[in-house]
């Protein structure tokens, strides 16, 4: 049985080799990197590393040979540039006869207005084609995504949102990381759709939380989208950023994130890291930094 991990020096893909690792022979692991030099600490350990890269398709077949069940991490960038990428990883594993894809998806990417929803919808789409027993991974949203928000808080500014009530299923990275794991790793997930959230919270509680693990009182400036990007701006958020920034409030604004759902007990055995203690190790990571 081989394995394979796409963008596994990635900050997930990391977590998901790791741990795989403690489960998983390292001689049954492989992972498809770009640069195979950041992944020599995972060749010392006796994982298989591959060169593969989703912008040069010719790369995948080698990359993707001989492999039983792959999980395809999704790339960064614009949609346009990311359907593509996806596009080329999912005829690879078609043409190398992979047994089965896990896909890390978005909350309810089927019918999401998220503004990265087209990159998930076209990359199920693509996997459904193939006929490949799949499970698609419906990853709600990082916690670790806040980071530049707290951030600001622990100097002083208050909590920015042009967000409104939208409400979020914010989890930490490792408890999708293990989900990934398990599935990749385990049996009886072949045709599967999990969506994977934490418990969905306001900006308003969210706030609240960290002024909890803070222990102190957190202002929540709810401005609209104009001001919400002219703060961004004099925050020194580069300008290319900022429309990005102003699309996911209003994704959270109209609902895309408020997906409820217990499927990381189904995976884990328990729930999604509880909000509190998922912020606390986030603000231990920043002031130890």
């Amino acid at each position: 049985m081989k394995l394979l991990v796409t963008g596994a020096t990635g900050k997930f893909g990391t977590k998901v080799v790791e741990n795989l690792l403690k489960t998983v022979p390292a001689s049954e692991l492989a992972v498809s990197v770009r640069n195979p030099e950041k992944a020599e600490a995972l060749r010392a350990r006796g994982v298989e590393v591959r060169q593969g890269d989703f912008d040069h398709p010719e790369t995948l077949d080698a990359a993707f040979a001989g492999v039983d069940r792959l999980l395809l991490v999704s790339a960064d960038g614009d949609n346009e540039t990311r359907i593509r990428q996806h596009a080329n990883a999912v005829a690879a594993a078609e043409r190398a006869r992979v047994g089965f894809i896990a896909y890390t998806s978005l909350a309810n990417a089927k019918e999401s207005q998220n503004l990265f929803a087209p990159t998930h919808q076209a990359t199920e789409e693509a996997i459904l084609k193939t006929g490949i027993p799949y499970s698609f991974l419906r990853n709600n949203w990082y916690l670790e995504n806040e980071i530049s928000g707290i951030q600001g808080v622990l100097a002083g500014a208050p909590w920015v949102t042009s967000a409104e009530n939208g409400k979020v299923g914010w989890a930490l990275q490792q408890d999708y990381a293990e989900a990934a794991a398990a599935v990749l790793s385990g049996k009886g997930h072949e045709n599967t759709i999990y969506e994977l959230s934490g418990k969905v919270l306001t900006q308003e509680e969210i706030a609240a939380a960290l002024g909890s693990v803070l222990g102190k009182e957190i202002t929540v400036q709810q401005v609209d989208d104009a001001t919400y990007a002219d703060i961004m701006q004099a925050a020194g958020v580069p300008d290319f950023v900022i429309p990005i920034l102003v699309e996911i409030q209003r994704s959270i604004r109209v609902g895309s994130l408020d997906v409820e759902s217990n499927d990381f007990e189904k995976l884990l055995g328990r729930p999604a890291t509880p909000i509190n203690e998922g912020l606390s190790q986030i603000v231990n990571g920043i002031t130890q930094n």
